[in-house]
């Protein structure tokens, strides 16, 4: 209950300072974070990529569904939610930047992901930050692969349909605000 507490203060304070970064007052819900992980078979994927961290409401529930065999790179840009992350999921590997997604799994030794969740306000960004994040998430997604990101609009949807089959869009009510989770898949075969 405190560490809930420090998370939603924390998450709030990193709000106010940056609301285009942060997008939300609060954490995602255990409604969200679980339809998030819920149209992906786990035991398949053994490369996984969280894109905005935060205070680890998905990270969390993440750990708790994979393959002991898979590697997972968190990307946070705020150095305090990341350093916090890394010291409760020190398997994972943590970086700050996804626009440099693809240096990042060169580093990992990964050729391509399984799966993507993300919880960016991607249309808080500039179009050019959000054409560039884009880029590398289909650059670094394996055909046929899952790209999972929750919004709270649905502006994004023609965006992400000129990239990627979109498979389904959950509304999720039970989350402050409500939000929309878009499952995504790549195109191609693998």
């Amino acid at each position: 209950m405190i560490r809930a507490m420090q998370e939603q203060l924390l998450f709030l304070y990193k709000f106010m300072r940056a609301p285009s970064q942060i997008g939300s007052v609060t954490p995602s819900s255990v409604f969200l974070a679980k339809k998030m992980l819920e149209p992906v078979q786990w035991n398949q994927v053994r490369s996984v990529a969280e894109l905005g961290g935060g205070t680890g409401a998905i990270t969390r529930h993440l750990a708790q569904v994979l393959h002991k065999e898979a590697k997972v790179l968190v990307f946070e840009k705020d150095q305090q939610l990341r350093s916090q992350l890394s010291a409760r999921f020190r398997d994972f590997a943590y970086y700050a930047d996804a626009c440099s997604m693809q240096p990042a799994l060169r580093r990992e030794g990964i050729d391509e992901l399984d799966c993507i969740l993300s919880g960016l306000p991607f249309f808080n960004f500039p179009p050019a930050l959000r054409e560039q994040l884009m880029n590398q998430i289909e650059m670094t997604l394996k055909p046929g692969g899952l790209f999972i990101a929750f919004q709270y609009s649905q502006q994004m949807r023609k965006q992400l349909s000129q990239r990627f089959d979109i498979e389904r869009v959950h509304f999720v009510p039970l989350n402050v605000p409500p939000a929309f989770v878009y499952v995504c898949r790549k195109r191609g075969v693998s």
